[in-house]
């Protein structure tokens, strides 16, 4: 990934008309960021979230997606109605008041109310507050397999991993529309700038799930196959890296019960901060070590 790393920056110090964007880059990840056109939100309709936990510009921050929200309430629970966007909001504010108070990264969340945001514009926001993690939340549903239970990772893949991957890709693409990349005037090269960042994220991304499922297993179920992989809009971001956590089923008793609960919560939030904390800290290791 040095490999990568090094031509990157190369490509983008001899082609005009590529930018950094805004915030500080992600320890261990190269000092470029390859630039996109502005989603919804960026010419000031939509003012960025409040940034809160660790003071300091040095610090990485995390950008906590809650799905769904506003007229599209994802998945409802046939156990006791709940909504999906009601649940991903109470984990994701979870998860940022668990990373707060801790004050060792930085933290925002994409949505803090019950509103809409479009796919891009979620990982928008995290590129333009320069974010070094994204995690967007939601709760699968299974209505013709009660017994299906325990948290899912998806990370970026072209081609879904399963059919059950491809449905959910479907499900959660038909939300938004992906636009496409205008970097340059060389679209060659821009191919290549985006090809070269985006497989540096996957692989982040990739080793996140990994240590996500480690660093949580004591206090969140999981699935037994726990990672999978899939094209899904949220995970695009071509320098991020990226993951959507389903935090359970809302098909599921059991799961229902976890993940609406207080205590349910707070071990989610606890098993991501344990991960996130992981993450950053092997990630500065690393920067010191070349």
């Amino acid at each position: 990934m040095a490999f990568f790393a090094a031509l990157l920056s190369l490509l983008l110090s001899l082609t005009p008309g590529l930018a950094p964007s805004q915030g500080a880059p992600a320890p261990g990840a190269p000092n470029v960021t390859v630039v996109l056109d502005n989603a919804a939100g960026a010419d000031g309709r939509r003012a960025l979230p409040t940034v809160s936990g660790a003071r300091g510009s040095n610090r990485p921050i995390v950008v906590i997606d809650p799905g769904h929200g506003g007229p599209d309430p994802g998945a409802t629970s046939p156990i006791d109605g709940i909504r999906e966007k009601n649940v991903t909001l109470a984990i994701a504010r979870a998860i940022r008041d668990e990373l707060a108070a801790s004050g060792r990264v930085r933290v925002a969340l994409t949505r803090d109310d019950d509103s809409l945001i479009d796919l891009r514009e979620r990982y928008e926001i995290a590129r333009q507050l320069g974010a070094a993690l994204f995690i967007s939340i939601h709760a699968d549903a299974a209505p013709h397999n009660d017994d299906a239970q325990g948290a899912t990772i998806y990370t970026l893949s072209e081609v879904a991993s399963d059919r059950e991957a491809a449905l959910l890709a479907a499900r959660e693409n038909a939300a938004g529309v992906i636009g496409g990349a205008d970097l340059g005037a060389d679209p060659g090269v821009n191919r290549i700038l985006i090809d070269l960042a985006q497989r540096e994220s996957m692989a982040q991304s990739a080793d996140f799930a990994r240590l996500l499922r480690r660093e949580a297993s004591p206090l969140v179920p999981f699935r037994q196959d726990y990672h999978r992989f899939a094209s899904l809009i949220v995970l695009k971001a071509p320098d991020i890296p990226s993951i959507l956590f389903e935090a359970g089923y809302l098909t599921n008793m059991k799961d229902v019960a976890y993940i609406e609960s207080p205590e349910g919560r707070a071990r989610i939030a606890a098993g991501m901060r344990r991960a996130i904390e992981t993450h950053f800290a092997r990630r500065m290791t690393r920067l010191t070590q070349r």
